[in-house]
């Protein structure tokens, strides 16, 4: 194996993480070695500390055991310590070390494991992708990093991709306030902050991920993700990124209905609206998961074969499309593309705005899920306001009537 080297960002991370603060935020865009190095900061602190213990708290269990435990844990010890021997316990996910120190893995949804394991007293708490976790659960998490080590001061990491500037790790890290009072922090030199982006990491990345990957997003996703800026809000915006961030999922438990919704473009020239087709399904819990943004710029006989492909691949139950430009055609020639097609169709009576305040609802309510990300469809939700856009949300009104064609109460709602 190669002789393992940090880069020079990396190396002024790990002199941040080492100095006299006790809370540090690592921030920036994405694959930029965040995660990578506060693990190796966490092993250190493992192995200098005798029986400590140390967690990664991450709001999904599902997401830490598999971006953590699986992946970027074991890489580090592999590359930094490839002759440290330890243990994983994939059964209650713990790394175990020969001087009797632990680190692990917590998701906050897992509300029993997490209240056992969050029971215990620890050295080093370690928030990962805080933007997607509420000041309470952080708030309640803290009072856990009390376990006296000798030679070792009681640290909280935290790394995130930058969300809007009104979550809490913006308030608490780069204003200085407390984000429970918001009034400033009674000591500031304790909170320290670095951003640390791709470009940082690049001889780590696959060739292209930065130019083509994330160099082709929209602007407001190469912000956060390539350039790792903070988001400012959009006045009037319905939803945020952090609201999106906090219910994100990396699985989706097995759904009663799933659907996809289509709001079809008029026309199909360089000028034209995108036609909106998302497909989302409700869970035996009463939660509604996002699956699939498919939505193009095309003529009919294209944007239908999507729609179709999407309907075929999620087994879906039903497709809905909103027939207010094209009427019947559209149900024809979905139709003729897969005769039995079940088809819904749905009419708006309502403005834009009063049709998504509902579905937003949902989101507010925590009822509303991610599986995985949308950039595109996450953008416009987040950028689209009654008070300053001017062009069409069809992303959105496609995933407005996904949801509200599962949810019977916000149907009612916006076809009323």
């Amino acid at each position: 194996m190669a002789e393992f080297h940090y880069s020079p960002a990396q190396r002024r991370a790990l002199e941040m993480l080492g100095s006299g603060a006790k809370f540090c935020l690592l921030y920036g865009g994405s694959r930029s070695g965040k995660t990578f190095v506060l693990c190796c900061a966490l092993i250190v602190r493992a192995l200098k500390g005798p029986r400590s213990r140390h967690a990664v708290i991450r709001r999904h269990f599902n997401g830490v055991r598999s971006a953590v435990g699986s992946d970027t844990m074991p890489k580090a010890l592999r590359c930094r310590f490839p002759e440290l021997k330890y243990e994983y316990s994939r059964s209650d996910s713990i790394f175990r070390f020969p001087n009797g120190a632990e680190i692990q893995l917590v998701g906050l949804d897992d509300a029993q494991r997490a209240e056992k394991i969050l029971g215990r007293e620890f050295a080093t708490l370690y928030f990962n992708e805080c933007s997607e976790l509420d000041f309470s659960s952080v708030q309640t998490a803290l009072t856990r990093l009390a376990q006296n080590v000798p030679g070792l001061a009681n640290k909280a990491f935290f790394d995130c991709n930058p969300p809007g500037k009104s979550h809490w790790s913006y308030q608490m890290f780069v204003r200085k306030l407390n984000p429970a009072d918001n009034l400033p922090l009674a000591a500031p030199e304790q909170y320290a902050v670095m951003r640390i982006n791709p470009a940082d990491n690049a001889e780590n990345l696959p060739p292209g991920y930065i130019e083509e990957t994330l160099g082709s997003l929209s602007r407001r996703q190469r912000e956060r993700f390539l350039e790792g800026l903070w988001q400012d809000e959009v006045e009037g915006a319905l939803w945020s990124y952090s609201l999106i961030d906090r219910n994100r999922v990396v699985t989706v438990p097995e759904l009663r209905q799933v659907v996809v919704a289509v709001d079809p473009a008029v026309s199909a020239n360089s000028g034209s609206d995108l036609t909106g087709i998302v497909g989302a399904g409700v869970g035996p819990d009463g939660h509604y998961y996002v699956l699939a943004d498919r939505s193009c710029r095309a003529n009919p006989l294209e944007w239908g074969r999507r729609v179709i492909a999407l309907y075929e691949e999620l087994r879906a139950d039903r497709v809905i499309g909103e027939v207010n430009n094209g009427g019947d055609l559209i149900r024809t020639m979905l139709c003729e593309l897969a005769p039995g097609l079940p088809f819904q169709a749905v009419t708006a009576r309502r403005g834009k705005v009063l049709r998504a305040e509902p579905v937003a609802a949902l989101y507010e309510k925590n009822l509303v899920h991610h599986a995985g990300s949308f950039p595109e469809l996450e953008e416009e939700m987040c950028s689209y306001s009654p008070l300053t856009s001017i062009s069409s949300p069809d992303r959105l009104d496609a995933l407005v009537w996904a949801v509200a064609g599962l949810d019977k109460q916000t149907k009612r709602f916006i076809l009323a």
